[in-house]
């Protein structure tokens, strides 16, 4: 969702990619309908090993949760990083995944603007 969200508000100025330690084998159903009802887009959202964006030329890291803070990979170049924590909703109904896309749109957001300085 994070993807998404940082997509479609900052895509103008910035190019979010998500990854994930252990990513799963799709993107959570909740998480696209949570995407969907609120008009974000979905498409070409997909599951990425971080190991798949290892190489990119990367301005900053987050991580979202605490297993992947622990668990992230060191980039080939310094690359500044951020932990903001959020609830894993997976698993749990559409509900949880709503308040997780607000959640991410009011803290994420700001934060990620913060440390760019955009």
């Amino acid at each position: 969702m994070a993807e998404s969200i940082i997509n479609h508000y900052l895509g103008d100025k910035i190019q979010a990619v998500s990854a994930g330690t252990c990513p799963q084998s799709k993107v959570a159903d909740g998480a696209i309908e949570a995407l969907i009802l609120a008009d974000l887009p979905t498409d070409g959202l997909y599951p990425k090993d971080v190991d798949a964006v290892l190489n990119e030329s990367i301005d900053l890291v987050v991580t979202v949760c605490d297993n992947a803070k622990e668990a992230c990979p060191i980039f080939p170049r310094p690359t500044p990083s951020i932990h903001l924590p959020f609830h894993d909703p997976h698993g749990e109904p559409l509900e949880s995944f709503i308040k997780v896309r607000e959640d991410i749109r009011s803290r994420l957001l700001p934060a990620v603007c913060e440390f760019l300085g955009i």
